[in-house]
């Protein structure tokens, strides 16, 4: 059977070969737990400008929900259980899986656990690989917290589950269907006396796939790059795919970042300085798109790939909506696009590129937000300035824009406007000399604290090998198997700033190893390969892992369980264990219900295999969850977790 290419496992050779420089000094103050607290201490009594994202009844709830000085479950045990795990007094349950109905109105089909389903079926049901979510009140503007709709990505497919005789027999049929196994759900959820339930059918109810038409917006509209046969005016995108983490956005539209769409595209010539280095590559072993279908096939559509690396912004209460690609906020293999607002009220996108010596991103947006002007707000992530970021080995930072005309972004160095920059956002960063990362993942910006801002840098095995960067302050560890979390204040506690100031919250791995390249700086539970990030309404942290399938229980990380959610109070530098996963699942996707009561989160590809895509004559060797058929097949499933007296989560 063909190679797969997970998520997890991405095509990791490194595409990132500029020659920026890199700061070799690590600088121990820079991970003074001093420092950081005196940090925590004053970002506690900031007024934080994200309290602008809510309405006034949501802040009457957020002061009531204050940030608490300690967490209030006690951290379980690491697990190899294939179940879900919480602490005592909650409940957790899967209620929406891959192929349950999304709840269109009369196209209501049942999953067969066969994988018999077919190409039109699948296009009305969950998508597999459920990732970044958001929660959305009804009625709109509202801030109910038992009825909203849950908007959420689906990364990938496993072509051995999604057909009962996997990849073999190819053909375009089977490519459609898988095509409408990833993209976006929109569903409606409401909270019944028995218990929390998908609608259906539901006026809202909504898939968006790989051929949805989209429209584009920003400097990159109609740029040459953009324009295909089928669109000669470079302005109408069909599709959104490999959908990772996401936003949500003040005036009630969903974000979604697609990531790793060059694993999905094939070019058997040598490919050019643009599509190496985004990674476009003779091969493709685990989806198989561009042998059926030439939209996948880049020596038969050049500019195909140049229209997907895009944040869709999507309108969750009209399912008739047009998504949209917004260019400004560049091009990339966007990991997540965390909002918040400055002072006067423009709009600001943090982002990571999630690869090996990728790079952290910010938008600014060049108009403000008028709460009672929700189709101006639509606007608002079409022009602004993008930026990426350089860390510097003394604890300082700066934005540097990505402008055309400025810093050698012109045509000397390969730019012909701000569209054509845009499209080729990594190496306008490397020409300005933003500083390479460890896989910067997803970014949360703290709800109780203006301009403080934290990402997870999951892991780089790469980091410090001959031919690779070497370490530096920001990214300290060779081999960094383990990864970190880094945090960072806005000069002037602005997110507008240009400047900033940055630590390190916590390192990966093993708190008591001798081993200085497996030891981790937690207090409490230890994890490794950090990705999901969010904080609550009360401005607890939440943090969830993501080790690979072929890594999993193995090597550096043998006796650390399965794939977990973490919580942590800033400042406090202690980590409690909140759930744990079944066996061969990635932990992701977090959607609080405004009042803090109930707790949304996806699992992820239980029972992936290290090393193969799933067996189709035994698709469940790893893992039977969440159904526990012995004939049935693992399935993606967003878990909808309370605790058992009603109260607040984490409390």
């Amino acid at each position: 059977m063909s190679k797969p290419l997970f998520k997890q496992e991405h095509k990791e050779e490194v595409s990132n070969k500029s020659d920026n420089p890199v700061f070799s000094g690590v600088v121990d103050a820079l991970f003074s737990r001093r420092r950081f607290l005196q940090l925590g201490a004053v970002m506690g009594t900031a007024v934080a400008f994200p309290s602008l994202l809510r309405t006034p009844a949501a802040q009457a709830v957020e002061i009531a929900l204050s940030r608490p000085s300690t967490l209030g479950f006690t951290s379980i045990a690491v697990s190899t259980d294939d179940t879900v795990r919480v602490p005592d007094g909650y409940i957790a349950r899967p209620f929406y899986r891959w192929g349950d109905a999304t709840g269109m109105k009369d196209n209501l089909p049942e999953f067969k656990k066969d994988g018999s389903n077919t190409t039109d079926e699948q296009a009305a049901q969950a998508g597999m690989h459920h990732d970044g979510m958001a929660w959305f009140s009804l009625p709109q503007g509202g801030d109910s917290p038992s009825h909203g709709l849950l908007a959420m990505n689906h990364e990938y497919v496993d072509n051995g589950l999604l057909f009962k005789d996997g990849d073999a027999n190819w053909n375009l049929d089977k490519a459609r269907k898988a095509q409408n196994a990833m993209g976006v759900s929109v569903i409606e959820v409401k909270k019944e006396p028995d218990g929390w339930t998908v609608v259906r059918p539901s006026q809202y109810a909504r898939r968006i796939t790989v051929n949805t038409p989209m429209s584009v917006t920003g400097p990159a509209k109609g740029n040459e790059l953009l324009k295909t046969a089928a669109d000669p005016a470079g302005a109408t995108i069909l599709g959104t795919m490999q959908n990772c983490a996401n936003g949500h956005t003040p005036w009630g539209t969903y974000l979604t970042c697609e990531e790793n769409w060059s694993d999905i595209f094939v070019k058997k010539a040598a490919p050019n300085a643009l599509e190496k280095r985004y990674g476009i590559s003779d091969s493709d072993e685990s989806y198989r798109w561009s042998e059926v279908d030439p939209r996948f096939n880049v020596d038969a559509t050049p500019n195909e790939p140049n229209r997907f690396g895009w944040v869709v912004e999507i309108d969750p209460f009209n399912p008739a909506s047009t998504p949209r690609k917004h260019t400004a906020l560049g091009r990339f293999k966007h990991e997540g696009a965390a909002i918040t607002l400055t002072a006067d009220k423009r709009v600001v996108a943090y982002m990571g590129d999630d690869q090996k010596f990728e790079y952290i991103y910010k938008f600014v947006s060049d108009k403000t937000w008028a709460a009672d002007n929700r189709e101006a707000a639509m606007d608002l992530l079409s022009s602004g300035t993008l930026y990426v970021a350089k860390f510097n080995d003394d604890g300082t930072g700066v934005w540097l824009p990505l402008v055309f005309g400025q810093s050698g972004l012109d045509a000397s160095n390969g730019f012909a406007s701000q569209g054509d920059l845009l499209i080729k956002t990594r190496l306008a960063a490397d020409v300005v000399g933003a500083t390479k990362m460890d896989r910067p993942e997803w970014i949360a910006v703290d709800p109780h604290a203006a301009g403080s801002v934290y990402c997870t840098l999951t892991n780089n095995s790469d980091r410090g090998k001959e031919g690779k960067a070497p370490v530096d302050a920001a990214n300290p560890r060779a081999n960094n198997v383990y990864g970190h979390i880094m945090h960072w204040q806005e000069q002037g506690d602005d997110p507008a700033s240009t400047h900033f100031a940055w630590d390190i919250l916590v390192m990966g791995g093993k708190p008591d190893a001798s081993d200085e390249a497996a030891k981790g700086s937690m207090n409490g539970a230890e994890f490794g390969s950090a990705d999901g990030l969010s904080f609550d309404p009360r401005g607890v942290l939440w943090i969830q892992t993501d080790v690979s399938s072929s890594t999993i229980n193995k090597k550096a990380y043998e006796g650390m369980g399965n794939n977990q959610m973490l919580a942590t109070v800033p400042g406090s530098n202690e980590f409690r264990r909140f759930l744990t996963g079944p066996r061969g699942c990635e932990i992701t996707g977090i959607a609080f219900t405004p009042d803090n009561r109930t707790l949304f989160i996806n699992i992820q590809h239980p029972g992936e295999p290290g090393d193969d895509i799933s067996d189709p004559a035994n698709p469940n060797a790893v893992s039977r969850w969440p159904d526990g058929e012995t004939s049935g097949r693992p399935r993606s499933s967003t878990v909808v977790i309370v605790k058992a007296d009603g109260g607040i989560i984490g409390s």
